[in-house]
């Protein structure tokens, strides 16, 4: 892709590009070389080599700095030598209010000063109760602190509370001395997508794609310099544990490809790592680019699909789509993990103009997507129940043949009925106020009902049976003018 179109993407994209690592060293962190491997379902991998030495037997080792969201249940401490006996995570936080909880039936110094003076005044207090305000007795009187009335002086620190997440192991060692440990254990509160930003244009029949991994940290945890492995998939979890998102609404038409991308693979997942090592930092969001394609051929369309005896006394907009291929050699050649698609133009002046957006799931490789970006304004259908009548059972079969077993015996049957079916004539009006021909798509659903017998007898346009419930029609429809669909159902309802 040339330096103009690079830059008018990234510019179009609403994310930054990653910021140079930042040194461990640095930051204070307790944690060692780490490594991140996140999920799309607000779940990731930790795994934190720490270096530690150990004395022979039995020993206490504390590892500030784990994420918050920890799953306790998942930890994991491998190293030469040593084994854990037993973990505890120490999840209570330091803060004012967990602070004065703890202090609840202790003596605490209250102080107090003057505005008019500046003089200090402090008096011992008993803390009775913090639940919506703090409540103390001193000397022989209760009183009820204002939150800034006042400052409270503690002897010291509660034991139970951590100025950072700890994780709390007891270990035995075989041998004393220095070694590697490896603190690993699932977390919630990781999560990755993608957006895309394409500049699509309509005369060239092209699109220039970028995408970019929206990266976000809310554990309560930062990890710096950690080395980060994003994995395209969402793998199962009981009812317990986090779901992560539900189903994403799927584009306008999916046809899923059967080609392989170029890409690590970790079971039925694609792998998207991150080159270099970066901070990723609690509270934080931050974008990295992994797709760029110039020239992809893409389409515009129009499509509009209809219930089952769906009538409209006014007409309707089509959905304006964007055909895209995801082939190798003929469209962007290469897997596009779940995400949003936001599709630009340039407008008469040559400036890139926002025309819509759409959500896409995972997608293979070699895969068909339409993407509905918005209603076209010139372009409209209007859906009409012409005709609606009961036709004889003659048209079709009265005869019905089965094979029954009854005592051990097989008897076969046929019975006589009379059946019920319905003629539907609909006509699809469609108008076209643009200055230049276009080609739509009319979509009729609801044809099926588990019949699986519903016929199309007569259609002024020669349509396609997608699915059973479904049937397509390309319409082209001149430079400001119209054409009428007519078509006839049988249905048995």
């Amino acid at each position: 892709m040339d330096t103009c179109k690079r830059a008018c993407l990234m510019a179009l994209s609403l994310g930054t590009a990653l910021p140079a690592p930042v040194a461990a060293q640095s930051t204070g962190s307790a944690q060692g070389e780490v490594s991140l491997t996140i999920y799309n379902n607000d779940l990731a991998l930790v795994q934190d080599t720490r270096q530690l030495t150990l004395p022979k037997g039995r020993t206490r080792q504390e590892f500030p700095d784990v994420s918050a969201a920890i799953r306790p249940e998942t930890v994991t401490l491998s190293g030469e030598g040593a084994g854990i006996i037993e973990q505890n995570f120490d999840y209570d936080l330091l803060s004012p209010d967990k602070l004065l909880d703890k202090a609840v039936g202790q003596t605490v110094t209250v102080v107090r000063t003057n505005p008019a003076t500046g003089a200090e005044t402090r008096e011992q207090a008993l803390v009775l109760a913090n639940n919506g305000g703090t409540i103390v007795r001193i000397g022989d009187r209760i009183e009820v602190l204002e939150q800034y009335g006042a400052r409270i002086l503690f002897s010291g620190l509660p034991p139970s509370l951590r100025a950072r997440p700890t994780l709390s192991i007891t270990l035995t060692a075989d041998t004393p001395g220095p070694r590697p440990l490896t603190l690993s254990y699932l977390s919630s509160g990781f999560g990755w997508k993608a957006d895309y930003v394409a500049l699509f244009d309509e005369a060239q029949g092209k699109m220039d794609l970028q995408g970019w991994i929206t990266l976000t940290n809310n554990t309560g945890t930062s990890f710096p310099n950690a080395r980060v492995l994003l994995v395209a998939g969402n793998p199962g979890q009981d009812n317990n544990g986090n779901m992560g998102r539900g189903r994403m609404v799927r584009q306008i038409a999916f046809k899923p490809g059967t080609q392989s991308a170029d890409r690590e693979r970790l079971g039925d997942y694609y792998l998207y790592p991150i080159t270099a090592r970066t901070t990723v930092a609690n509270a934080q969001q931050k974008q990295v680019s992994f797709l760029d394609v110039a020239g992809a051929p893409a389409s515009k369309g129009y499509y509009f699909r209809n219930d089952w005896l769906g009538r409209s006394d006014e007409a309707q907009s089509f959905a304006t789509v964007l055909n895209l291929s995801t082939a190798r050699g003929s469209g962007v050649g290469d897997a596009l993990p779940a995400g949003t698609v936001r599709v630009y133009m340039r407008d008469a002046r040559g400036q890139p103009q926002f025309i819509g957006e759409k959500s896409i799931d995972h997608t293979p490789m070699g895969s068909t997507l339409s993407l509905r970006t918005g209603e076209a304004f010139d372009v409209k259908v209007q859906p009409l129940v012409q005709a609606r009548e009961k036709i004889t059972s003659a048209e079709w079969e009265k005869t019905g043949r089965y094979r029954i077993m009854v005592n051990g015996k097989t008897d076969d049957v046929t019975i006589e009925r009379q059946k019920e079916y319905w003629r539907t004539t609909m006509t699809y009006k469609v108008t076209n106020a643009r200055p230049s021909p276009v080609k739509v798509e009319v979509v009729q659903a609801g044809l099926d009902n588990w019949w699986s017998d519903t016929r199309v007898p007569s259609e002024t346009v020669k349509g396609t049976q997608r699915t059973l419930d479904e049937r397509t029609w390309m319409l082209d429809v001149p430079a400001n003018g119209e054409t009428t669909l007519t078509v006839q159902f049988d249905t048995r309802y």
